[in-house]
């Protein structure tokens, strides 16, 4: 990775369904999640009307510094009493991988977690097999758990790896305690 790669994060909005049920339902985004069904238009908008409008779920498109759009990043399940959300991610455009924007994302999502929504935890969940999101979420500031899991994916059984990160070890990343603008969301 040549460089800090930079991303900024916009809200998602009802107009981008089409460019996010074609990114999750490419092969090699649908083999690295869970959950593999085929993304349908209504499902995404039903995802929207009953997740991101209420603020269940704050979910952003991830934008290049030079406009294109490659995937989504969003933190999930938002329990604004225990301060706790899930992370996901996916890049739907396959020249985009592996060039250190998922981590620049997670960076960008993480700010947003703990600087404007004040959580105290953020948690993933990621098959054991993607060993690049691994790798991704680690050098974002998440650290991997005890807790594993398996799950039964199109490919197979699969082990499930689960990691986090607390505000404090976030804190301590950004800018040695110091917060983040917040200037790479909207």
């Amino acid at each position: 990775m040549a460089g800090k790669k930079t991303v900024r994060l916009r809200a998602i909005t009802a107009d981008d369904t089409a460019k996010i049920v074609a990114w999750r339902n490419r092969d090699f985004v649908r083999r690295n999640f869970i959950y593999q069904e085929l993304f349908t238009e209504e499902g995404h908008r039903k995802w929207l009307r009953e997740q991101v409008v209420p603020g269940h779920v704050a979910q952003f498109i991830i934008c290049l510094p030079d406009g294109g759009e490659i995937g989504s990043v969003y933190l999930r399940d938002i329990d604004r009493e225990a301060g706790t959300a899930e992370y996901g991610i996916f890049i739907g455009e396959k020249e985009a991988l592996g060039r250190g924007y998922g981590t620049a994302a997670a960076t960008e999502a993480l700010r947003y977690a703990f600087a404007k929504l004040g959580l105290k935890k953020v948690f993933l969940r990621f098959l054991a097999d993607n060993i690049g999101a691994g790798k991704s979420y680690e050098r974002a500031g998440f650290h991997m758990t005890e807790r594993t899991d398996m799950v039964t994916t199109m490919q197979g059984n699969r082990e499930v790896r689960f990691m986090e990160i607390d505000r404090e070890a976030w804190e301590r990343r950004e800018c040695g305690g110091m917060l983040g603008n917040g200037e790479g969301y909207e």
